[in-house]
C-alpha cells in the first residue's frame, strides 16, 4: 500500500511506428538543456504535494527514453533523491530502442543509476520489423540484448506477435529464440490495430489481414505454456518473468497504487489523506506543455478527483490483468468496500459458474479462460 512510483515521459522517437499510439513525436533536434529544466522543474512542482511518500519506483518511458541524453538522466534521478526519501534498491527502468543506443550510451544509463533496461526487439524477423516500422534488424537486436546484459542488473524486452501472414508454428520457433536470449522478463503483446495509428487506415483498406481469431487464440496458449515450461510465468497478461523478476512499477498500476506523471502526456493517481484518489493529465502536446511549466511549473492539464464508482471500476480492469488477481484486503483498503459484495453479484456468479473467474483464497482471479476473454469478464463484473 505504500508503493509510490514516479514515471518520466520522454516524448520524442526517430521514426513513429505505424502501429504505436503512445504520445511519440518526431524531432528533427531536441534541446537537451531545456527539457531537462522543464522536467525538473516538474518534479520540484509535486514534491510539495507528496513530500511524505517514499519512492519505490521510477520509470523513463516514451517516446524512446534512450534518446536522452545520459546526463539529463543523472540530473533527474539526482533531484529526485533530493525531494524525496527514496527506497533501497528502487527500480529505476528505461526504454531502449535497439537502433537508438550504443555500449557508451548504455554505459552512460547505468552510470546515472539505470538498473533496469527494457528494449524494444518487437520481431526476431527482418521482413516482419520493416513491416513495423522498426529501424534496427535482428542482428542489432540480438547485438543490443546482449550488451545490455553485459550492463544491467535486469533487462527486458518486447515482442509483438500475431503479426500478418504470422502462423502459429512460426509463432513458437520464434519464441524459443525469444526465451532463449531473454534474462529474467519478456513482454509479448498481440498486434492490434488503434485509432490514430497509421495501421488503422491501412488495415481498413485490406492493405494487410490479421491472423484468424483461433490462430491468435492459440499463440496466446503457446506464449503461456512455452513461458511457464522456461520459468517465466505470466503475472500479467501480457508480462512474463522470473519469480522476484516482475516490474515492480508496472505491478503498482495493475494494483492501484499511487505514481506521479512528468513530462507530456504522462497521467498519475494521487491518493490524499482522507482517502481520495484524483487521476492527473498532463498537457499532450510537448509545446503546450513546455509553455505550462515555463508559466506554472507544472503541465498538468486535468485533475479529476475519481468517484467511488469510477476507483472501483479501475482497480477491477486493472487488477484482473494480473495473474494473482485482485487482492480482497487490498481492494478493501483501497475502497472501503468488500470486493464480493461491491461486484455485480449475478455477473459474478455467472463467471464464477462459467470457470472464467475462481476464487483464490483472498483473491479473486480469472482462469485461462477467463484472460482470453477478459473484457467480457470485467464488463460482467462491473454495476
Amino acid at each position: 500500500m505504500n508503493a509510490f512510483g514516479i514515471y518520466i515521459h520522454w516524448p520524442f522517437c526517430l521514426s513513429k511506428c505505424p502501429y504505436c499510439d503512445f504520445n511519440s513525436h518526431v524531432a528533427a533536434s531536441i534541446d537537451q538543456p531545456g527539457w531537462r529544466d522543464a522536467l525538473l522543474a516538474e518534479l520540484s512542482y509535486f514534491a510539495a504535494r507528496t513530500k511524505d511518500r517514499e519512492v519505490t519506483s521510477i520509470f523513463f518511458g516514451g517516446g524512446t527514453p534512450s534518446l536522452m541524453d545520459p546526463a539529463t538522466t543523472q540530473a533527474l534521478l539526482a533531484r529526485i533523491h533530493d525531494l524525496w526519501p527514496v527506497a533501497p534498491g528502487v527500480e529505476i527502468s528505461l526504454e531502449a530502442n535497439p537502433g537508438t543506443i550504443d555500449a557508451e550510451r548504455f554505459h552512460g544509463f547505468r552510470a546515472a543509476g539505470i538498473n533496469r533496461l527494457s528494449m524494444g526487439l518487437q520481431a526476431l524477423n527482418d521482413p516482419d520489423l520493416k513491416f513495423l516500422g522498426r529501424r534496427h534488424d535482428v542482428a542489432q537486436a540480438i547485438q543490443a540484448v546482449e550488451l545490455a546484459r553485459a550492463i544491467f542488473p535486469r533487462i527486458s524486452f518486447d515482442l509483438i506477435y500475431a503479426r500478418p501472414g504470422q502462423t502459429p508454428e512460426a509463432w513458437r520457433a520464434e519464441l524459443a529464440q525469444a526465451i532463449a536470449l531473454a534474462a529474467d522478463h519478456l513482454s509479448l503483446y498481440q498486434l492490434t490495430v488503434e485509432p490514430g495509428t497509421a495501421f488503422h487506415p491501412a488495415h481498413a483498406r485490406g492493405d494487410f489481414i490479421l491472423p484468424v481469431e483461433d490462430d491468435a487464440a492459440l499463440m496466446f496458449d503457446l506464449t503461456q505454456e512455452m513461458c511457464e515450461a522456461a520459468g517465466l510465468p505470466a503475472y500479467e497478461v501480457s508480462n512474463h518473468a522470473r519469480p522476484g523478476a516482475e516490474c515492480r512499477h508496472n505491478q503498482l498500476y495493475w494494483q492501484g497504487g499511487d505514481y506521479l506523471g512528468i513530462g507530456p502526456g504522462a497521467h498519475g493517481r494521487c491518493t490524499d489523506h482522507s482517502g481520495v484518489t484524483s487521476a492527473l493529465r498532463q498537457y499532450k502536446t510537448p509545446e503546450k506543455w513546455l509553455s505550462a511549466v515555463a508559466q506554472l511549473g507544472h503541465g498538468t492539464q486535468e485533475e479529476t478527483a475519481l468517484t467511488p464508482q469510477e476507483r472501483l471500476e479501475e482497480l477491477v480492469m486493472m487488477g484482473l490483468r494480473l495473474t494473482e488477481g485482485l487482492d480482497s484486503a487490498r481492494f478493501q483498503r483501497q475502497t472501503g468496500r468488500k470486493l464480493g459484495e461491491a461486484l455485480n453479484q449475478s455477473g459474478l456468479a455467472t463467471m464464477l459458474d462459467e470457470s472464467m473467474l475462481i476464487w483464490r483464497g483472498p483473491y479473486l482471479l480469472a482462469t485461462p479462460k477467463g484472460r482470453l476473454l477478459l473484457n467480457s469478464v470485467i464488463a460482467a463484473l462491473l454495476p
